[in-house]
């Protein structure tokens, strides 16, 4: 009986209360980067390890895992030629190289792994296409099994639009849908799923606002709503989503600088976007204003409001992540090569710098949690 006590006194310490250290991989972008850079990270302290090149490959620039974190994916380049590779990941977090496999239409700038394991997704923004490739028994990539290239642009940023550009890949929460974010087209590129075959059938799409430049986005946590990050114009739209149907509907927008914080640099873009886990807060990244923006969120509409920007201290905030527990934020300072990392305020959602993170990884681009 005394036994039992412990162990339910144990099951009801507060989250947080035992260190837990966890892998964390970086994908690269400059020549100076020697590949894929693996550290680890303490969930309780925020501290982490120096990173280490954990792969030798040509800029590996995203990165994705399969559902059980034993295997890793990366965008990235054999001979200058496009590829997808993919690893197996040791017990120690050690990337052992399995195999590559052609893109087939340019660079690959983004990747993501279907909830099934059964195929991974590229977008390739210089292609206008984004690419289905089948997952093997054994992790490996098999070749390309459909290309689908998107045709037309806004036209409303020239320069930027005049051709089709997609940039994320992403899946609705239960699997159905696979979405598309292109910045030439102004809309969100929706795709009905068959996992098993690996092959996506055009379903529709949902229009953005106009020379916003859709970049990546992110569900709500209950899956009622998505946030589009909208790369030429800094802002946020929100969209309603009609879980039975796969649409979306667009509802607000909301900017991510002020026209006086823009003002600031000559030239500013968005980056990343991130919901934490409590569905309470979501974060934005800002290039050439060098910051994130915390929003709050209102569930039930799915409004965003602004509640601070804070500094990254570093250069061209590429991407953004948190860590599991959602304690905390790091930046990927790629023009820097740096790492920031933030406290998160469980109540409020405010970030706090930790002066104390000045870790180094050359060409930063991509911050993936193992």
């Amino acid at each position: 009986m005394h036994k039992l006590r412990v162990f339910i006194s144990v099951l009801l310490l507060p989250i947080g209360t035992f260190a837990k250290t966890v892998n964390v991989y970086f994908g690269t972008g400059s020549k100076e980067a020697k590949g894929i850079y693996h550290a680890t990270f303490n969930t309780e302290t925020g501290k982490m390890s120096a990173a280490t090149v954990a792969a030798a490959i040509n800029r590996p620039g995203f990165l994705a895992l399969n559902s059980d974190q034993t295997r890793l994916y990366a965008v990235a380049s054999v001979d200058r030629k496009p590829v997808v590779a993919a690893f197996a990941i040791d017990d120690n977090g050690t990337l052992t190289p399995l195999n590559t496999t052609p893109i087939g239409d340019g660079g690959g700038a983004h990747i993501s792994v279907h909830p099934s394991d059964l195929f991974v997704m590229t977008a390739q923004y210089g292609g206008g296409s984004a690419a289905v490739f089948p997952i093997a028994p054994d992790g490996s990539i098999s070749p390309r099994s459909q290309l689908l290239e998107h045709t037309g642009g806004s036209a409303v940023v020239k320069g930027r639009q005049d051709s089709p550009h997609p940039h994320w890949t992403g899946y609705s929460p239960d699997g159905k849908y696979a979405f598309v974010p292109d910045l030439g087209l102004d809309k969100i590129m929706i795709y009905a799923v068959n996992a098993k075959t690996a092959m996506l059938t055009a379903h529709g799409h949902a229009q953005s606002i106009p020379g916003g430049g859709p970049r990546h986005m992110r569900f709500s946590i209950d899956g009622n709503h998505i946030y589009l990050l909208n790369e030429l114009t800094l802002s946020v739209t929100t969209f309603a989503y009609d879980v039975k149907n796969g649409t979306a509907k667009q509802l607000t927008t909301t900017p991510a600088l002020t026209d006086e914080e823009k003002a600031i640099n000559d030239f500013n873009s968005a980056s990343e976007i991130l919901v934490h886990p409590n569905g309470r807060f979501v974060y934005s990244a800002n290039r050439g204003h060098d910051s994130v923006t915390a929003y709050h969120a209102n569930p039930k509409t799915g409004k965003l409001t602004v509640q601070h920007v804070d500094s990254i201290r570093g250069s061209w905030p590429r991407n953004i992540n948190l860590d599991p527990t959602a304690h905390w934020l790091l930046a990927a300072g790629a023009r820097s090569n740096t790492l920031s990392i933030f406290a998160i305020d469980q109540k409020s959602g405010k970030l706090t710098f930790q002066p104390e993170s000045a870790y180094t990884i050359p060409g930063v681009i991509c911050i993936l949690f193992g």
